[in-house]
């Protein structure tokens, strides 16, 4: 049977965003509902080892790190509800959202912290060897790579960007490109190009993952040129697979302010959409960084940005309540 549920601050998404905003919100008195969506967590629950996160001097899991959020954000009293938002009005306050189950939700302020999922190639050895040699993230997780063999895979700005701040670790970088020029800026390219440690293969896409070991860990690619047809392999310890990514925003398509790639627009400085009490935090808003840390920061100002806009609303109503009783 469908439930209705009312709240001060609801939450799409419980990803870092999601369940910092959660645990402000929660101290702030907001009474926050999260709902989960696909994917409760976010894409650290996918992530093994996580080495940058704040705290913590040895690695730890990323699943853990997630289960540990949200058993805080639980402790200090957020509701957690397994669904998918479906539909909304956001035209007036409260804001009124559906969910699949067919639940209603009624909120004073919304939180859209749906983050963004990295586009991948499709290929099954890719997913095979995910986080086994295969990352879409070298901020992530080029550390574990220091004086390896590494491969980016892309043309634009994502993949000259991810090349450069891997010779940072590795001195070994090569740039694999189905085409014959790339898409990147100017002057990224410039870079790239006068670096002495990248080297770029053209025309080349990725045909296979090649892997080896026990346990199975990535040990090459088997590459075929886009021209000829053959087939060729390179060895390599890590590929980073930089294609871009794509925010978690179709269902708020016509609501909501977007750019050309999909993700929510926000007040500069702030997590404040075009509509006054929603505000959008981590991934679904940033593509610049697409860091736990950062998205988790983010998540606090949402709850930040959430609990004085709906202070100053209340008073306001009251203001006008009182000065129309008199």
């Amino acid at each position: 049977m469908a439930t209705t549920h009312h709240t001060r601050m609801l939450i799409i998404g419980s990803g870092p965003a999601g369940l910092s905003a959660a645990i402000y919100g929660a101290r702030a008195g907001m009474q926050p509902i999260v709902v989960q969506g696909l994917q409760p967590g976010g894409q650290l629950t996918i992530t093994t080892d996580v080495e940058n996160y704040p705290g913590f001097r040895d690695v730890i899991q990323g699943p853990w790190l997630m289960e540990e959020m949200q058993a805080q954000a639980e402790h200090v009293g957020t509701r957690m509800i397994w669904d998918i938002i479906s539909g909304m009005d956001l035209s007036q306050r409260p804001f009124r959202l559906t969910a699949d189950s067919g639940d209603e939700f009624f909120a004073e302020t919304l939180v859209i912290a749906t983050g963004a999922q990295a586009r991948w190639l499709g290929l099954e050895s890719e997913s095979a060897l995910q986080g086994k040699g295969v990352s879409a993230c070298a901020t992530c997780d080029g550390f574990f790579y220091r004086g390896k063999k590494v491969v980016v895979i892309g043309g634009g700005n994502t993949a000259v960007e991810e090349a450069l701040y891997l010779t940072n670790h590795s001195q070994d970088v090569t740039l694999i490109h189905r085409r014959d020029s790339l898409r990147a800026e100017r002057i990224l390219q410039e870079r790239l190009f006068e670096h002495p440690h990248i080297k770029v293969l053209w025309n080349k896409t990725v045909d296979r993952f090649v892997g080896g070991g026990e346990p199975e860990v990535l040990t090459g690619l088997d590459l075929r040129d886009t021209v000829t047809g053959d087939i060729s392999h390179i060895p390599t310890d890590g590929a980073f697979v930089a294609i871009g990514h794509k925010p978690a925003t179709e269902v708020f398509a016509g609501h909501l302010p977007m750019d050309s790639e999909g993700y929510l627009l926000v007040e500069q400085g702030s997590t404040r959409t075009s509509i006054p009490g929603v505000f959008a935090a981590g991934d679904v808003t940033d593509k610049v960084y697409r860091q736990a840390v950062t998205a988790a920061g983010m998540g606090c100002m949402a709850a930040l940005d959430a609990e004085r806009y709906l202070a100053e609303a209340e008073f306001t109503a009251a203001q006008a309540a009182r000065a129309a009783a008199q």
